[in-house]
Formats: structure tokens, C-alpha cells, sequence
């Protein structure tokens, strides 16, 4: 059985028990848990891609070597992507634009969304660097028209605008724009956009249905405790609806 079928049909099973009025016992959840097989061969193809999705060339390469698994793209590719990524989260947005067409000029072309969060993003490096009249003028000209055809747009645009309301614009109700977290936000969405495009939507689904089975079984797990803790002294037995 692929991991990826797996992961489905426990998230599947795992929805499934949260309405069902069945009872589980603690041995009967662990024994499931137990029961568990990955494939070596999964696991190695599912490490690779987590190494190719955050750009980890040297230990992907490495780990290609001593595992004998092949990664799905030219690990050289990683490097120009890693660039992309690199300048958004250091605040050199047109650079970043600029390399982002330098691969594949369709990227953009073909999700406005993208490249609205990237405009965006040029506007808070311009706001962050005291740039008043610049930041302005660029709004009234590149998001402003894109603002009114998209209304989230517009809502956003107001929302970043609204910085240079503000004396302090670290303690103002948006200062969480000028925050690392939101570069870094841009950054992720660009290195997804770059991804798809090179064809690993795959990769990417793969990793955020492990990621949910594994979140989802932590939190069962702590769950379980707490309330078999609460009903350790009544000898009552745990219903599934509760567990997930």
C-alpha cells in the first residue's frame, strides 16, 4: 500500500469514528497504532520530497547517496527556487519578481493572487523603509487598479495602507504586516507557486496530508491520556467520538 493511500484512508477512517458512537479502548487504539506499516521505500521518497520542497540541496543529495532514492527533479533546479525564496524573505521583492519570471514567466501571469501579495509586499518594504510619497504613488498605481477589480484585494491594500496612519506603526493594530512572519508568508506562497508550476503538486499534497495524519494523532494521543487520567477510578471505557 503507497503512503499516500494509507494516509487518505486513516484520515478517512479517522472522520469516520469522530461521528460513530463505537467504543475504543486504550489497547485497541495503541494495537491500530502498532499495526501501522510504512514502507522503508515510502518513507525515504517522502523524506526526499520534504528535502526538495524547503530547498535542502547539499542534505538532499547527500541523503540520495546513502538512501539510493532519486529525487523527482534536477536537485541544480532547487538552487534557482531557493533564490526566488531567499529575496522575498530578505525584502527584495523586485529581485525576487525578476527571478520568478527568469524561470518561468507564466507564474505570474497565471495567478494574480500571487503577484497581488508580492505588489503587496514591495508596499510594506517601501512603507518599512520610511519611503512615504514612493509607498504611495505605488499604491495608486500598481494595486489600486487591481483593488478594484478584486474586493480582498482592495480589502488588503487598505489594510497595508493604513500603516502610514500610524506614528508608531510597531504598536498599531496592523503592525503584524511589518512582522518577519509576513515576509515569510510571501515567501512560502511563492516557493509553492514555483513548485506547481514544475509540476510537484503531488509533493505538496503529500506532505499536508502527513502533516494533518501526524497532528491529528498527536492530539488523540494527548486526548486519550487526559481522559483516561479522569476516568481511571470509574473503569469506564472511551468512546472514539471522544478520542477524535
Amino acid at each position: 500500500m503507497s503512503l499516500l493511500w494509507f494516509v487518505l484512508g486513516q484520515l478517512a477512517e479517522i472522520e469516520s469514528m469522530g461521528s460513530s458512537k463505537k467504543i475504543i479502548t486504550k489497547e485497541e487504539w495503541e494495537k491500530k497504532l502498532n499495526d501501522v506499516k510504512i514502507r522503508k521505500e515510502d518513507m525515504n521518497k517522502l523524506v526526499m520530497n520534504f528535502l526538495v520542497t524547503e530547498g535542502y540541496v547539499d542534505a538532499a543529495e547527500k541523503f540520495r547517496k546513502e538512501s539510493g532514492t532519486e529525487p523527482d527533479i534536477d536537485l541544480a533546479t532547487i538552487t534557482d527556487r531557493m533564490a526566488v525564496k531567499k529575496a522575498v524573505q530578505c525584502g527584495n521583492v523586485e529581485d525576487a519578481i525578476e527571478k520568478v519570471n527568469d524561470l518561468n514567466p507564466e507564474i505570474l501571469d497565471t495567478n494574480p493572487q500571487l503577484f497581488f501579495h508580492l505588489q503587496q509586499q514591495r508596499l510594506i518594504e517601501l512603507i518599512r523603509n520610511g519611503k512615504v510619497a514612493e509607498a504611495l504613488e505605488f499604491a495608486q498605481e500598481e494595486l489600486a487598479p487591481r483593488g478594484e477589480e478584486n474586493q480582498s484585494f482592495l480589502e488588503e491594500l487598505e489594510r497595508t495602507v493604513s500603516l502610514l496612519a500610524f506614528e508608531d506603526v510597531n504598536n498599531c493594530p496592523v503592525a503584524e504586516l511589518l512582522d518577519i512572519s509576513q515576509r515569510l508568508k510571501t515567501a512560502s506562497e511563492v516557493n509553492a507557486a514555483i513548485l506547481t508550476s514544475q509540476s510537484h503538486e503531488k509533493e505538496i499534497l503529500l506532505r499536508m496530508l502527513v502533516d494533518t495524519y501526524y497532528i491529528v494523532c498527536r492530539y488523540a494521543l494527548e486526548v486519550q491520556h487526559i481522559l483516561e487520567c479522569s476516568l481511571m477510578m470509574t473503569g469506564k471505557q472511551i468512546p472514539s467520538s471522544q478520542v477524535c
